[in-house]
């Protein structure tokens, strides 16, 4: 199923997941804002983007104005800047649907699973954006650099988790736009899964030198 084209503002879209969900869903027509602490960077990276993909809706602004200026919000900014971003764009992002893909990476062991009370991260996220905001959990273990290769749908499965069924819909269709199949995976709780299997899956790259480890939901009928 492919998704209706949506306003998508990809917060973080100057970094390396954020930048490769941008472009693909560029790619797929739809409409980007990439937010940035640094506005400057932001537009600079939304350019390329339109040079790449001949989609001229794609800007770039601050995360706030990133985050007021669109109807789904990605988050794919690094941990130690969760708590601060999420403070910037609370206001901008009521009555939306975000989407959080943070991985509570601990440097240097980030291929150690590092648990703590604010584990998951989605349902601290739910609980400092509000009832008013849909948060949904999703692309923890896609490999950024495989989105800039065009990665396709042998290369993993995507698992969706939140508490608003409908919502999560909308980011299983975003995750066919990219090329991934997606499953939803259950409650915002469930996405401590998701979270703590990117350490692993970091592992297995350093121990089995892998490009991009990721996984794949096996049984389910063709």
């Amino acid at each position: 199923m492919k998704s209706v084209k949506s306003n998508i503002a990809v917060i973080g879209g100057t970094g390396a997941l954020g930048g490769g969900l941008a472009l693909r869903w560029a790619e797929a027509g739809h409409k980007i804002v990439i937010g940035s602490r640094a506005a400057g960077r932001a537009c600079d990276a939304a350019a390329e983007i339109r040079r790449s993909t001949r989609n001229e809706n794609v800007s770039g602004e601050s995360n706030q104005a990133a985050a007021a200026a669109a109807d789904i919000v990605v988050l794919t900014v690094p941990f130690a800047h969760h708590k601060d971003t999420l403070a910037e764009i609370t206001d901008a992002v009521q009555g939306k649907l975000v989407v959080d893909t943070t991985v509570p990476l601990v440097p240097p062991k980030v291929a150690r699973v590092q648990l703590s009370e604010e584990w998951p991260i989605a349902r601290t996220t739910q609980q400092t954006l509000g009832e008013n905001v849909r948060v949904v959990s999703a692309f923890h273990n896609v490999a950024a650099a495989h989105l800039r290769d065009g990665i396709g749908t042998d290369e993993g499965d995507v698992l969706v988790f939140g508490n608003d069924k409908d919502a999560r819909e909308i980011v299983v269709s975003l995750a066919d736009d990219l090329g991934l199949k997606a499953w939803h995976a259950g409650s915002i709780d469930n996405s401590v899964v998701g979270e703590a299997l990117t350490s692993v899956l970091i592992f297995l790259n350093k121990r089995y030198k892998i490009d991009g480890a990721g996984i794949r939901i096996t049984g389910a009928a063709e």
